[in-house]
């Protein structure tokens, strides 16, 4: 014969709340290498879905709203380039010295300069992106 343990409730528990410092500590832990979920859950005396629900809400990135469109200034270039005395030979086109400056909401600015390709301002734009 086999004893178990049972579990009389006698009155209605109300659901637990959970503060979120010791949510944020609970899955602190459950983030660290070689930890176990279940363990962690089940020291705290949760479902181990409700520790990844936590981790879920705790670790989403918040992006904030934009305005659609963003204030843009033009200005001249620094230093006018004047036009030659003399017309330059037909065999190379003249290539201007060309600037794209993109300041975001952040605060961080993207600067290029030179001959700059479609590509690679996408790439830049993604780079900031990520961060």
């Amino acid at each position: 014969m086999t004893l178990s343990r049972v579990e009389v409730i006698t009155s209605v528990e109300r659901r637990r709340r959970w503060p979120r410092a010791e949510k944020e500590r609970l899955v602190a832990l459950a983030l660290e290498p070689g930890a176990s979920a279940s363990e962690i859950a089940r020291s705290a005396g949760v479902h181990v879905s409700q520790l990844f629900r936590w981790r879920k809400q705790l670790c989403e990135r918040v992006t904030p709203q934009l305005p659609a469109f963003l204030p843009m200034i033009v200005e001249p270039p620094a230093d006018p380039v004047s036009p030659p005395d003399e017309p330059l030979p037909r065999k190379r086109k003249a290539r201007r010295e060309s600037r794209i400056e993109i300041e975001l909401a952040s605060g961080d600015r993207l600067r290029l300069e030179g001959d700059v390709d479609g590509r690679t301002l996408r790439a830049a734009i993604a780079a900031l992106r990520a961060r």
